[in-house]
């Protein structure tokens, strides 16, 4: 109500006096942007990713420069280890158990060994590991255990350096599915003392499958391979000469076999081919075998079984160790085999 003409006095208006300092706020806040749009200018980076501000102190600093020549220390290699088969030897049979159970190395320290010995191809054809050769699948030569390369493969990747024994041609199972292959008598496959029959180094069938073997036994990690029965049977009477038992070219094939398992290995350098023999054979006294001179100074390494009173051949650069029935002495070289029937 007005009283005398005039209105009552409120005061000032709040929302008036909020409103000046917001837009002095505003107008101090704008000018900051335009001073800092003016001080970033150089440092604003316009592209079609967006906006991208590089400020100063952000960025790298450029190391000083001293004049000193930087040098770069390259490390030392570390020295190659000496092969087994240059330095000290001493290998024993283990149980194909010892792949898996976690007992190989105490069972090598327990012998005094530094080498492991596991036998991939037994005298009665069967294998220690899980082949993919046709033979083996059909003949059932394989092991039950699906896990066992794998186990293998573990046990390479280790310090402790293994051998796989290979049984070439003596082979109680193969020649009752490929009697082409085997050696013969008048009567069926030939056998040995034994009583195992044994495939022909003749036939280029069976030196093939021995051949695939070794090389997926180099696949598998294994350090070595020795092969045991490489070459025709010593002392194999009433062996027939036939196709499989060529009496004038013995020597030739079993050249051409260990040429076939050389070639097989080419893709694996750094695993040794090793063989087993006789002291007898390695003197030249077993013509009848097909075995050289020549051939076993060729291998990475020769075991060889010695009978009462002989010694050890020397053949060369070639390094060579007794076959023992039990572990020998810590400062010697030896290895221990399954031992072989005098044929």
């Amino acid at each position: 109500m007005n009283r005398n003409g005039y209105d009552p006095y409120r005061g000032r208006s709040r929302f008036r006096t909020f409103l000046k300092a917001l837009i002095v706020l505003l107008l101090v806040l704008l000018a900051l942007s335009v001073a800092a749009l003016f001080w970033l200018e150089p440092y604003i980076d316009y592209s079609a990713g967006g906006i991208r501000i590089h400020l100063p102190f952000s960025q790298p600093q450029e190391p000083e420069e001293t004049g000193a020549q930087v040098v770069v220390t390259t490390p030392e290699a570390s020295p190659t280890p000496t092969p087994l088969a240059e330095a000290e030897f001493r290998a024993v049979l283990l149980p194909n158990t010892a792949l898996y159970d976690g007992t190989a190395a105490e069972q090598l320290s327990q012998a005094g060994a530094n080498a492991a010995v596991f036998d991939m191809k037994a005298d009665d054809g069967s294998l220690g590991y899980l082949s993919q050769l046709e033979l083996p699948l059909r003949a059932g030569l394989n092991p039950e255990d699906p896990s066992l390369n794998a186990a293998i493969q573990l046990l390479g990747e280790g310090d402790m350096y293994t051998v796989a024994r290979v049984s070439c041609f003596r082979d109680n199972t193969a020649p009752r599915y490929e009697n082409g292959q085997a050696i013969h008598v008048s009567g069926g496959n030939w056998r040995d003392s034994g009583g195992c029959r044994w495939l022909s180094p003749a036939s280029a069938e069976a030196r093939q499958y021995v051949a695939g073997v070794c090389q997926e036994l180099a696949a598998l990690g294994f350090d070595e391979i020795l092969l045991e029965n490489w070459s025709f049977p010593i002392g194999g009477e009433r062996i027939l000469s036939d196709g499989n038992y060529p009496a004038d070219a013995l020597s030739s094939q079993v050249e051409a076999f260990l040429a076939e398992v050389r070639s097989a290995l080419a893709g694996y350098p750094e695993v040794r081919l090793s063989l087993a023999t006789t002291a007898a054979a390695a003197s030249g006294g077993a013509p009848e075998s097909g075995q050289t001179t020549a051939l076993l100074e060729a291998a990475d390494r020769v075991a060889v079984s010695l009978a009462a009173g002989e010694r050890l051949p020397d053949l060369g650069d070639t390094p060579v160790v007794p076959v023992l029935a039990q572990p020998g002495e810590a400062d010697s070289n030896w290895i221990v085999l399954p031992e072989s029937p005098e044929f």
